[in-house]
């Protein structure tokens, strides 16, 4: 499975990386794969957590201002998953990725077998775009999404089966005859209907929204793979979607 993890899911306002909730996300990875499971995580913050360290109250929109921010940042958030799956007697191997990557077929075969391999030997992949080398990603004709995108990619990449997009809210949500908005616990198609319910949205810190997870979700369930799109601030949220609980949006994949 592939598990997403958004900017805000794991930082504070300031951007700063959220030791609490790392702590309960990475105890819950270490539970699933101690199932049996082949997890690999894609993980925002790395802008966040460089924006925090340089002073910045808001996402700059420069490039060389983002490329530096995660370049402050993404060391500072592997050495966080470094040390937390330590303490679960787990290593972690850190994977860089572009938008260019997926178009190369020579580099795409050898992110491949890298993030194979690593899973054969017991090593969790923490996924993260590579912005201090891409500046295309970080435009907006290119950009992945607070990494929805990535995720998506990496789905098809490693032939998931399970896709859990892990946000600030409870899943997809839909007024109801009311006009209160509601939570939609599964969606059989994924149509231009659904698209309607949503619209673009960003925030100070991350570059994701409703749209870009649905899109996301799109590639994933064209490729056969359910997804589900859940709260990641939530207390075992990731052990109740595995167990099959009513957590979150479940999107069902498409048949191939």
């Amino acid at each position: 499975m592939v598990i997403k993890i958004g900017t805000r899911v794991i930082a504070q306002k300031t951007g700063r990386p959220d030791a609490r909730q790392l702590r309960s996300l990475v105890s819950q990875v270490a539970a699933l794969r101690r199932q049996g499971y082949d997890v690999l995580v894609v993980t925002s913050g790395a802008v966040g957590a460089g924006m925090e360290a340089l002073g910045m109250r808001e996402r700059p929109h420069a490039v060389p201002d983002l490329q530096m921010c995660a370049a402050v940042g993404q060391a500072r958030l592997m050495g966080r998953y470094e040390m937390l799956f330590g303490r679960e007697h787990m290593h972690v191997g850190q994977v860089l990725l572009t938008h260019a990557d997926f178009m190369h077929r020579v580099r795409l075969a050898n992110a491949k077998r890298t993030l194979e391999h690593l899973l054969r030997h017991g090593v969790i992949p923490i996924i993260n775009e590579n912005d201090v080398v891409a500046d295309e990603e970080l435009k907006a004709d290119l950009s992945l999404g607070d990494n929805d995108y990535l995720a998506a990619l990496v789905v098809k990449l490693v032939r998931a089966d399970l896709l859990i997009i892990l946000s600030t809210v409870d899943g997809l949500l839909a007024p109801d005859a009311a006009g209160h908005r509601r939570r939609v616990t599964c969606v059989e198609n994924l149509g231009p209907e659904i698209f309607k319910l949503v619209n673009p949205g960003a925030s100070a810190l991350s570059k994701g929204g409703m749209d870009s997870k649905l899109q996301a979700a799109q590639i994933a369930t064209k490729a056969g793979c359910a997804v589900v799109i859940a709260n990641g601030r939530k207390a075992g949220v990731l052990t109740a979607i595995v167990a099959g609980q009513d957590a979150g949006t479940l999107i069902l994949s498409s048949p191939l």
